[in-house]
């Protein structure tokens, strides 16, 4: 009965849109149109119009368009192919040009472009944007460098629809300065104009200029729009610059638009204000999805996973369901706390979300088991992938070598290579794999087989991979050698492989020529400095020391203060040099003392040359004793059972005598103790490293 009804009011529907079609005129039928929502209902009004009218051009045009932005290409291109009596009607070429780029059909906007002349059908203004964005949207220059000639040729060049487009592709296809030389040109510009070359800054990373533009743009009365704003709004990197962008846009009311709000909020947080933008993100009446995001990319960026967690779970009790941008940040969040714990519950509610496979966000979750120190987990992710990329081999790959796995990173590359073509990242894995594992033939193999059988051309990463194997193997002057022979010119992290290699060769000549170089290159990286200075202090040069520590301080260049994490039934605890936080610490202080002296009846002995204040012997080891490492260390056999593993997290690469230390407290435990850094992770068992004491 109740089929029987629905069939009757179907055809009471059907009824009434034929008589409304008879008795209407071509708006109406336009109308109709652009009152579809779905694709069924636009092919049912379709089949009425066919059968009560006849189509003229204007209808035609809205049904392909209307077709095309539900995304049914197919339909629109065939409907579009059969148009013969308005077949060099060039609005009509327009449309379905529009509706292929809409649909990301590029290559065959281009076919359907090449058609044109052939049928006498000449371009205009509105013909070169969209083929123009194919091009963009496709980084084919050669392809956009003829566009612009058509367009010459046409006399459409100067038209600021088809500059605009200009101004875009050229940044997006990395030539800049015609970007510029198109917008100078232009006899009028729009504000669509200013926003266009304002984005091509902000897309070539000329954000200074871009900023710059935005004030010349102003200075001349011209008001700014949404997209001008959030163009300029990127492209600020200075707090008072992001001040004086917020007042602006006060001052043009834009302060009340979602999309702007938001950008603001992005921009506050990438000058170091996290505070500005979550009181802007807790102040917003409505927080959709991107919002949500935004605000918890922002504290991951910042190195606070903590808040971007707690922000998650918010957004989670709000009942705001994640998509794969907010699980990515969520993602990257985990990995800098590298929790075993939260990397298992957020992966649960990944597959929760999103019954299908994702392969970004498959990919992310196997970095993600790897940089918490689970090589077993991050294979099962890797062997239950559905599609592999070149992006998922690499990952796993990097993984192998982050743990010292060289072999079975060279087998899984022999496994990948039978499959798809290696590129540069790829390289780059494979050989740091070998770097890690001391695999000097391995590497040496791989390195030549990049332009010999795969077309790679070697960057200053691979040279930087190179320089790093021979360094391990204490191959230094070899090293040296390969850098003065390197066809470009050696970047930051080549000079900082050999000062690397340096450090644990103790070999102060070759430091201080890679120092030279590399104070320069990379003069505000603490690290570079801390490493020399170390260096001097292991060989007792502590003049020379002191002096690249007043450097680095003259320089106005911080060092970054170390900590170590260490999670205890799902909650996270972090320590630094000396502390004295946490509620348990003359417990953690005790039990430190008593390990200490079980490691030195085993033959540990402080390595007292890390530190460099200028105190006695015994004070120096007590200095020592209460490294963050050691504390993180204590607190685990504290807390976790007989059997379990230690994990900790250093923010830093770990200190020489804690590593020494480690490997004698795994002995004396019979501990496994995994220690994740910033170079690698270390794997402690019965007195031994997996780095092989190189890191």
């Amino acid at each position: 009965m109740r089929s029987c009804r629905a069939l009757q009011a179907t055809a009471v529907v059907k009824s009434s849109l034929q008589l409304k079609l008879k008795t209407s005129t071509e708006d109406t039928c336009i109308s109709l149109i652009k009152q579809c929502h779905t694709l069924k209902s636009l092919k049912a009004l379709h089949a009425s119009i066919l059968r009560s009218l006849h189509l003229h051009l204007h209808s035609l045009t809205n049904l392909i368009s209307h077709y095309a932005s539900l995304g049914s290409i197919s339909y629109a291109y065939t409907l579009f192919s059969h148009c013969n009596s308005f077949s060099n009607d060039a609005f009509l070429w327009n449309v379905m040009l529009r509706g292929l780029v809409d649909n990301a059909h590029y290559h065959r906007t281009f076919l359907l472009y090449t058609r044109m002349p052939y049928l006498h059908i000449a371009p205009d203004n509105f013909t070169f944007p969209f083929l123009l964005k194919a091009c963009a949207s496709l980084r084919i220059l050669n392809l956009g460098s003829q566009l612009h000639a058509h367009a010459f040729v046409y006399g459409y060049s100067s038209h600021v629809f088809v500059a605009n487009s200009l101004i875009s592709m050229y940044a997006k296809c990395g030539l800049f300065p015609v970007s510029e030389r198109v917008f100078d040109k232009m006899p009028q510009r729009s504000i669509v104009s200013w926003s266009a070359m304002i984005g091509a800054c902000l897309q070539c990373g000329f954000h200074e200029q871009g900023l710059l533009l935005f004030t010349r743009m102003l200075d001349q009365g011209i008001k700014p729009n949404r997209a001008s704003i959030l163009n300029a709004t990127a492209c600020v990197r200075r707090e008072n610059a992001a001040h004086h962008m917020h007042r602006v846009i006060m001052d043009n009311v834009l302060d009340n638009d979602h999309s702007v709000q938001n950008a603001t909020m992005l921009m506050f947080a990438r000058c170091g204000r996290i505070d500005i933008a979550r009181s802007l993100f807790d102040a917003f009446t409505y927080k959709d999805l991107v919002c949500w995001a935004s605000m918890i990319d922002a504290y991951a960026r910042a190195d606070l996973p903590l808040e971007a967690l707690l922000l998650f779970n918010q957004m989670r009790l709000q009942c705001v369901l994640p998509d794969s941008i907010t699980l990515l940040a969520v993602i990257q969040a985990c990995s800098i706390l590298a929790s075993l714990h939260l990397a298992r519950t957020l992966h649960a509610v990944i597959i929760r979300c999103f019954l299908e496979c994702q392969l970004e966000l498959d990919t992310a979750v196997l970095d993600l088991y790897m940089k918490c120190g689970s090589l077993t987990y991050a294979r099962k992710v890797f062997d239950n992938m559905k599609g592999r990329n070149i992006i998922s081999w690499s990952t796993m790959l990097s993984g192998y070598g982050m743990h010292g796995h060289g072999k079975e990173a060279l087998h899984l590359f022999d496994q990948m290579k039978a499959l798809i073509k290696p590129d540069h990242v790829t390289f780059v894995s494979i050989l740091s794999a070998c770097s890690h594992a001391g695999l000097i033939n391995e590497g040496w193999e791989c390195f030549d087989s990049m332009v010999r059988d795969f077309g790679v051309t070697p960057t200053s990463e691979h040279y930087a991979c190179m320089v790093d194997l021979l360094g391990r193997a204490g191959q230094l002057n070899q090293a040296l050698e390969f850098i003065e022979k390197m066809p470009v010119r050696p970047e930051a992290g080549v000079w900082g492989a050999l000062l690397g290699a340096c450090r644990i060769h103790s070999n102060v000549e070759l430091a201080e020529i890679a120092a030279k170089s590399l104070l320069n290159l990379d003069a505000k990286n603490p690290g570079r400095y801390v490493l020399l200075s170390n260096i001097y202090a292991s060989l007792g040069k502590r003049r020379e020391a002191y002096r690249i520590r007043n450097l680095m301080k003259s320089r106005g260049v911080k060092k970054k203060v170390g900590w170590t994490s260490i999670e205890i039934k799902g909650k996270m605890y972090t320590f630094v040099a000396g502390d004295r936080a946490n509620p348990e610490m003359d417990l953690i202080y005790s039990e430190l003392g008593k390990l200490m002296e079980r490691i030195r009846q085993e033959g540990y002995i402080p390595d007292v040359s890390f530190v460099l204040h200028d105190v006695e012997g015994e004070t120096k080891e007590m200095m020592l004793y209460a490294h963050s490492e050691k504390l993180a260390i204590v607190f685990g056999l504290i807390k976790l059972g007989h059997e379990s593993s230690i994990r900790i997290t250093k923010n830093l690469r770990v200190c020489g005598d804690c590593h020494t230390a480690t490997k004698f407290i795994s002995k004396v435990t019979g501990r496994e103790i995994v220690v994740r850094d910033s170079q690698r992770f270390h794997h402690f068992m019965n007195g031994t490293c997996s780095c092989g004491d190189y890191w």
